[in-house]
Parts: structure tokens; sequence; C-alpha cells
């Protein structure tokens, strides 16, 4: 028996001893994040917002298993109550998520900025595209003005990059793509955004340089992936998969150039994140003290 296996054990053992919010918040936390089991993490979370708890980890684990599994309206209702007892990042931002999905833009921006450590994390980001699809333009170009790419939390260039790309500032957008060239793995989703700005702010010369640096780099990944030995982990099937997705993209590029004169813009595309964390009252890792002490 591993370490992970006495865990659960250990647990399940406290709850048959004592059904109470510690132990089976902490059950709870063990089947969604250790066993990938949220349904019965859920019922175990019910159970335990029956008994009214003071604490803020069952509402935010259980907020966090409805954000996951999309279920926004659950979601807003049980993170509130969280936030209610104890306002938290990571409360804050799955908030956001579900508000942002919900189409409440306005307060999916506020509730992100709270979900926000700093200027140029994530969920900074996340409050800058709600104010880019609510077409507030100059308070979105005011928050990007504060990102700061020697932040620990940095977002990253190309992030910064579509987002001006968005607001059509394609001059600003160039210079950001320019500091992701060289660190970013290459695909269409955002390189076609690129050679778009180039081309726009009239580098043809450079869009086509970048674009055959592209597909170079596309060949050789071909060629190294044809080399590629199977085995269980990664199956003929996989291999094949892989150089089928990897051609694709080698054809989109060949063919860039000639769909932006064409007419074509390329689409950004963002997504949110769900922040997770600890919530195991008496966790000795984090410090956490046991429930209601």
């Amino acid at each position: 028996m591993n370490k992970y296996e006495e865990a659960l054990q250990a647990f399940q053992l406290a709850v048959k001893e004592s059904r109470d919010v510690h132990s089976l918040t902490n059950l709870a936390w063990m089947y969604y994040h250790e066993e990938s089991n949220s349904q019965i993490a859920e019922e175990l979370l019910i159970e335990v917002l029956q008994m009214n708890p003071q604490s803020y980890f069952p509402y935010n684990l259980l907020g966090e298993i409805y954000v996951d599994r999309n279920e926004w309206k659950k979601a807003v209702e049980t993170l509130l109550k969280g936030i209610a007892i104890t306002s938290t990042i990571e409360a804050n931002n799955n908030l956001a998520v579900a508000y942002y999905h919900l189409g409440n833009l306005e307060l999916a921006a506020e509730f992100f900025i709270k979900g926000s450590k700093t200027n140029s994390d994530y969920a900074s980001m996340s409050h800058i595209w709600c104010l880019i699809k609510l077409e507030k333009n100059v308070e979105a170009k005011k928050a990007l003005e504060k990102v700061d790419e020697e932040d620990d939390e940095f977002v990253g260039s190309v992030e910064v990059a579509e987002a001006y790309f968005e607001l059509k500032d394609f001059a600003t957008a160039e210079l950001w793509y320019e500091k992701g060239w060289k660190d970013y793995y290459k695909q269409p989703i955002w390189v076609d955004g690129y050679i778009y700005t180039l081309v726009n702010n009239n580098q043809s010369d450079t869009a086509e340089q970048q674009i055959q640096l592209a597909m170079e780099e596309k060949h050789a990944e071909i060629e190294d992936s044809e080399q590629d030995e199977c085995n269980d982990s990664w199956t003929e099937s996989d291999k094949e998969r892989n150089i089928q997705r990897l051609t694709a993209e080698l054809k989109q590029y060949q063919t860039l150039l000639e769909r932006i004169q064409s007419g074509y813009i390329p689409s950004t595309q963002f997504s949110t994140s769900l922040i997770t964390r600890c919530y195991l009252f008496g966790c000795t890792r984090h410090q956490y003290s046991e429930y209601g002490k």
C-alpha cells in the first residue's frame, strides 16, 4: 500500500468515525483531486453545506467542481457563499470564470481583478479581455500598459500581443509577437495573427521570412515524429495522429500569405482558467488548522 492509498483509507475511516465538516470536506477533496471522481465529492460536500459550515473550504471546493463541470449557475451560487465568509483569489477568479460563461462580462471583469495577484497575471489578462468584449477599449489599453514582462506572474508575450491585435493596435501587437517568437511553440492558432500583423504593418518581407522559418521547423517536427519509436504510452495511432496534425499545420502555413491577401483575418482565442488549491483541513504542508480551531 502506497502513501496515497494510506491517506485515502485514513480519510475514509475518519468519515466512518464522524461525518462532520472536517472529515467530509477532506474526503471530498481526495475523491475530486486524487480519484477524479467529482460526483462522490459533490455528494459529500452537499452534505457538508447542510451543516452550515463557517469555513470557506467546502464552498470553494464545491464551486471549483462546478466550474470544472461547466455548471456555471451552481458555481456562482456556491462561490458567493464562500466569498461571504472569506474572500480569496481562487474563489474570485473562479466566480469570474462562471460569470464570463454566463455572459455577465461586467461582473466577470470585476471579479477577475479581485482574483488577480498582479497586473500581469492571467486573471488580469482575463479582466482585459472582458473590457475588450465590452468595447471599453480605452480602459483595456490602460490595463495592458501596466503589464510587466519581468513580473513573476507574467501571462506571456503572445497573450499580450493577441489582446493588442484584438484592439487593432497592430504596431504594439507586432512588438509583443516578436518577443514570443523564439520562445513559443509555433502553431497557426497564434502565428496567423503575427503574420497578419506584419502584413498589415507593411512588413511583407519579414512575414515571408517568418513563415519560412515556421515551415522549416514544422518539416523538422514531422521528420522527428516519423522516427518516433512506439510503446504502450505512444502507440502507432498516436504517432499517426500527431503526424497528421503537423502536416495540416504545415499546409496552413503554405497558404497563409495568399489567404491573408484574399481577405482572411485571423481570430484570436481567449479561454478562461480555473484556479485550484488545497482545501484540506489540518494540512501540515500548508499549515491549515483543523476545522473550528
